[in-house]
């Protein structure tokens, strides 16, 4: 009854609205003093942060921080596939008949997560995925899991469910239904690699560093287009960043990498850590 309850609450909460509130909220000079104490709640390492914490002029900015260069070296392995983001796996597996996993008994379509485009999708049939979730206390910077061309992005307005273990038990197909920011690699080794940023609430919005992309805009619509330039980036090098917490989900091709030996359900993981191998 419990669960119920929870679950109707969820359903009816203005969340997009709430989540824009926040984003103000935090991004106010006012929101600075709060700073210390998000540090002391969530434990959070500031010897590997880029500034003092005193530079920081708003939570918002400083939720957003980078990391000093040395704190998440990248694996250097051939091969390597790295993790784009610090966080813990919620799930990861291949997938089946065009479907990922969200939780026990819970599945959605890779076209649904693609946003109906059964084109796109159909490159991922058969591939395999792994879904990192970012706490509140986690470095919120993402970062490319392969050398790769961005090739072009795709932005689903949508809503803006929790994405904690309570509304992943609670909403059906979660990631396909929340706000997605979406961008796919062209990596000579690994193919297609789709990296898909999924907002949540009291995310402020999803940005990217290769054009003005952002989420939880009011009224917003449907983008699907080519990145200009295709621009190439390194392995580990910045691709965007979460302004509070959220999802990232991975999606690679058919018979073009393989797990590491140990990483499963629940692992932790730091950006730049080795998660996969391109299949020879």
């Amino acid at each position: 009854m419990r669960k119920g309850l929870i679950g109707k609450i969820i359903h009816r909460l203005p969340q997009n609205a709430m989540s824009r509130t926040m984003g103000k909220i935090t991004a106010s000079r006012f929101s600075r003093v709060a700073i210390r104490r998000y540090v002391h709640h969530y434990k959070i390492d500031l010897d590997v942060v880029e500034k003092p914490v005193g530079e920081y002029r708003t939570l918002k900015e400083f939720f957003a921080r980078r990391l000093k260069p040395s704190a998440r070296p990248i694996a250097t392995a051939p091969g390597a596939i790295v993790s784009p983001v610090d966080g813990k796996v919620s799930q990861l597996g291949d997938i089946m008949h065009g479907t990922l996993i969200q939780a026990k008994g819970k599945e959605y379509s890779v076209a649904e997560l693609l946003g109906d485009h059964e084109e796109l999708a159909s490159r991922f049939y058969g591939g395999k995925f792994i879904t990192i979730y970012l706490s509140p206390r986690d470095y919120h910077r993402i970062h490319m899991p392969v050398d790769g061309t961005l090739e072009q992005y795709t932005y689903l307005p949508g809503r803006l469910y929790p994405v904690n273990d309570i509304g992943v038990q609670q909403v059906d197909c979660l990631f396909a239904r929340n706000e997605r920011l979406i961008t796919f690699v062209k990596s000579e080794e690994a193919g297609c690699v789709a990296v898909v940023k999924v907002g949540a609430l009291f995310v402020g919005s999803v940005k990217v560093t290769y054009n003005r992309a952002t989420t939880n805009v009011k009224h917003g619509r449907v983008h699907n287009e080519q990145i200009a330039g295709h621009p190439s980036l390194d392995k580990g090098q910045e691709l965007g960043w979460f302004e509070f917490g959220s999802t990232v989900i991975l999606l690679f091709e058919k018979g073009r990498m393989d797990w590491v030996p140990g990483l499963r359900e629940g692992s932790v993981l730091q950006m730049g850590q080795q998660l996969g191998q391109i299949d020879e």
